[in-house]
């Protein structure tokens, strides 16, 4: 209101400025001078435990590899270099007490007794660790700058994960297509994993939307404003993941649980906000978690370099997973004569061989599907691979053994007509002739079946 009179004017001036209100911006630092909040001592506990033990595993998992990502090439585990070996042998003879040496060798199996192992090695060193620096450090009120900057490893490692796992569904490349050789298999010999694998593999569209709910979760990971929503999501993943593990018994199950157990860790300091918009019906406050720095443009730096290290590390996935699906995946080279043929008629040395189940050396089909082998299956359905080398101009077929480099087997073929293989030569000392017939691949129900929007009755064999 102004002063109506010269007086009052006067009287105004020489008065204390009112004090204004100060609105915080939402997630801005406490004012100086404000009297910090002293963590719990089990909150510091905790968080010393935490810290260390998700940092150890990060470094000496795969989890590494996924962060370090460079084109064409593959970091080493620390777990499973050699120096660990002399370790984990330790912990199991002294700590499990283990007959035997562990057995350390390369398997793709993420649940060997020296991934177990390993962890428990880590959960030691974390708890002997946190004990001594519980002691040393008891005056410490609180470990908000290292929380910060450890929350934001974990995010950054949790997100380079869900790339690699992201990149190799969304480009389907990690559950294949049923192989010619799996679709003469009975149902009833796959395995609960194999029942998994080539049923997502199956279905292509469903893969490639897997991979790209992984990958939502690591782009949302990436931005800082955004990494609790992508730690939801990322949690949501990993529970789906976890689950199919453990009930199809795919053998990353130690390590799909650690991703669930990461993603909480991210999202246990926004608990309560969440509760309350989720269950109570509350308001929620503004975040209270601190920005890496105090300086504006040093945050928008470092946001800026989280999101371009992300986009680095999708472009490497995708890189490597399209170059899967060129080499070995869908998109790879087939053999010159691919297809699954019938061995019609095949005699050796002159002498016709009944097509009789016993009979061990007599032939029933040849598969082709990569251009370097060949898949030959007895009369009893079992299978056997031979390297193969194709010549499409001199109309020669060389077989070879992986397992007996002395033995091969030269064929001549010829193709009366694209559904008919002939093939004569020498293999094991005698004259051998095929006479084959190809198999029609939409003979097979999975792969005429389709997609239907309409469909008056289920179709369901």
């Amino acid at each position: 209101m102004l002063a109506s009179s010269p007086v009052e004017l006067e009287k105004a001036l020489k008065s204390p400025p009112a004090q204004l209100a100060v609105i915080e911006p939402p997630g801005a630092a406490p004012q100086a001078g404000a009297r910090p909040v002293r963590w719990r001592l089990s909150t510091r506990v905790a968080f010393r435990f935490v810290f260390l033990y998700f940092s150890l595993y990060v470094l000496f998992t795969q989890m590494l590899s996924s962060l370090l990502q460079v084109p064409n090439k593959e970091f080493p585990d620390l777990g499973s270099t050699e120096a660990m070996q002399p370790v984990l042998n330790w912990v199991g003879a002294h700590i499990l007490r283990l007959s035997q040496p562990i057995p350390f060798h390369p398997s793709g199996s993420g649940d060997k007794l020296a991934d177990y192992v390993l962890s428990l090695t880590l959960v030691l060193a974390a708890f002997i660790v946190t004990i001594v620096w519980s002691v040393v450090d008891r005056r410490r009120d609180d470990y908000v700058t290292l929380n910060k900057w450890f929350r934001l490893f974990l995010r950054l490692s949790l997100a380079a994960t869900m790339v690699t796992y992201g990149t190799i569904k969304t480009i389907p490349v990690q559950m294949p297509f049923p192989s010619l050789t799996r679709l003469l298999e009975p149902y009833g010999d796959f395995s609960p994993m194999g029942v998994l694998w080539y049923s997502i593999g199956a279905s292509r569209p469903y893969e490639t939307f897997a991979g790209c709910a992984e990958l939502t979760a690591a782009v949302l990971l990436f931005v800082p404003r955004l990494g609790t929503l992508g730690a939801l999501v990322a949690l949501a993943d990993s529970i789906q993941i976890f689950t199919l593990n453990m009930t199809y018994d795919v053998p990353v199950k130690l390590f799909s649980f650690h991703l669930i157990l990461m993603s909480l860790v991210l999202i246990a300091p926004e608990a309560p906000r969440l509760a309350n918009v989720l269950v109570f019906n509350r308001t929620a406050e503004p975040s209270k978690q601190p920005s890496l720095f105090k300086g504006r443009r040093a945050n928008i730096a470092a946001t800026a370099l989280q999101i371009v290290f992300g986009a680095y590390l999708i472009g490497v996935g995708f890189y490597g997973s399209w170059q899967g699906w060129t080499q070995y995946g869908g998109g790879a080279p087939k053999s010159a004569l691919y297809g699954i043929w019938n061995v019609e008629e095949m005699a050796v040395d002159g002498v016709i061989r009944a097509p009789l189940v016993g009979d061990y050396g007599r032939w029933h089909r040849l598969v082709f599907q990569l251009p370097a082998y060949m898949d030959f299956q007895h009369m009893d359905s079992t299978f056997a691979r031979h390297g193969a080398a194709i010549d499409t101009s001199t109309k020669t077929l060389v077989l070879t053994k992986p397992n007996d480099k002395s033995w091969n087997a030269i064929f001549s073929y010829q193709q009366p007509d694209p559904t008919r293989l002939v093939l004569e030569g020498q293999m094991d000392g005698h004259k051998v002739r095929m006479d084959t017939r190809l198999v029609d691949p939409q003979s097979f129900r999975l792969v005429k079946a389709g997609f239907h929007w309409i469909q008056e009755f289920p179709f369901n064999r």
